[in-house]
């Protein structure tokens, strides 16, 4: 038996607000609503994402993220920034330049473009 992820969840003081900035970016809806646990539609390869209600958020930089590639890097980051993502950084290694992003809870995840 291995094991298999099925769902990232997100630590968030309020789950609700998060779930309209990711739905947006992940084009996917709320699947199931419990008040305090959101559960988003299947996005990439069936992974869902779950947004957890917490009373306080891990401070600093999460210790777990993920990362997403996209063909048009930087128009992706712009239409994530105008649904309200911040832009933390921008790093590039041979093939590969990646921008670092924070969801308006501060959570960060990176976007990605090979080339």
């Amino acid at each position: 038996m291995t094991l298999t992820i099925g769902m990232i969840t997100i630590d968030t003081t309020d789950p609700h607000r998060l779930a309209d900035f990711w739905t947006k970016a992940l084009g996917t809806s709320v699947q199931h609503d419990w008040g305090e646990f959101l559960v988003l539609g299947a996005v990439e390869g069936g992974l869902q994402l779950g947004l957890q209600r917490v009373d306080d958020p891990t401070p600093g930089k999460n210790r777990v993220h993920f990362d997403s590639h996209v063909e048009d890097r930087v128009a992706e980051v712009a239409r994530l920034v105008g649904l309200g993502a911040t832009e933390v950084g921008e790093h590039t290694v041979p093939g590969l330049t990646w921008t670092v992003l924070a969801d308006p809870d501060g959570n960060q995840f990176c976007v990605g473009q090979l080339g």
